[in-house]
This record gives structure tokens, C-alpha cells and sequence, in this order.
């Protein structure tokens, strides 16, 4: 079952916890154990697992991707202008797998999963496959 989903971000650069969209997903689809493969369809954005109990937690990883990749380098050659953006997509991946049991994401106590916008901001597409197994 392939399903997609819409996220729309208010920043630049955001985080948001698309944790409770994929759950419902699983709930529809009925599976009980197998995984669930989300995907972001940009090469601006990327899908992570992390802390979803302090918001600082993304604010610091925002703030350190931004001083490893910052917005604008005298040497980068994209006519767009988002070098930086690409870059921090290639660092944390485009997907991310999670498995499923009993009918319920396997995470752990602190986890979420998160659509990362690099770009934004957007209106984007995250695809999530979910499969028996």
C-alpha cells in the first residue's frame, strides 16, 4: 500500500513531527507486522528520527546543520542558490524504514519521525509504503 501525504512548512528551515500521519496510515492499511518506508519526494527535504520531547532538540540540530552547511559559500555554483539545502538533504537521507509490530510503529520512548524542510517554505509530498512482513 503506497499513500502519500501533504506537509506544509512555514520556515526556511523547520522540522516538523510526522509521527501521528504515518500512524494513521498504518491504522488504515490494517497491518499488523512488516514495515513502514516514509520518503520525501524533494532534494530539499529530508525524513529523520529523533527526540520528540524537547523542541530544542531540533532547534539545535537546525542551528548545527546551518553552521556546517550555511546558506551562502562564495564557491558553490548552483543557480539556485540552495547548495546548502541539497547538502543537508544528502546528510540525513531522503527515507527512513520503521518497523511494525503488533499493529503500532516500533519507536522508542523519546522518538518521532520528522520531515526536515531545507527550503521551505513549501508545500511537500512524503510517501509512505507500508508492507506486510
Amino acid at each position: 500500500m503506497l499513500e502519500t501525504i501533504s506537509v506544509t512548512t512555514s520556515s526556511h528551515s523547520e522540522m516538523v513531527d510526522i509521527t501521528e500521519q504515518i500512524e494513521e496510515q498504518l491504522q488504515k492499511s490494517n497491518l499488523r507486522n512488516g514495515i513502514v518506508i516514509v520518503q520525501s519526494m524533494h532534494t530539499t527535504a529530508s525524513i529523520t528520527v529523533n527526540e520528540n520531547a524537547d523542541p530544542d532538540v531540533k532547534k539545535d540540530m537546525l542551528m548545527r546543520l546551518d553552521e556546517v552547511y550555511p546558506w551562502t559559500h562564495r564557491k558553490d555554483l548552483h543557480a539556485e542558490g540552495n547548495t546548502a539545502s541539497h547538502l543537508k538533504t544528502s546528510t540525513l537521507g531522503h527515507s527512513q524504514t520503521l518497523l511494525v509490530d503488533d499493529g503500532k510503529l516500533v519507536l522508542g520512548t523519546w522518538q518521532g519521525v520528522y520531515f526536515c524542510e531545507f527550503d521551505g517554505p513549501r508545500s511537500r509530498k512524503v510517501a509512505i509504503k507500508i508492507m506486510e512482513g
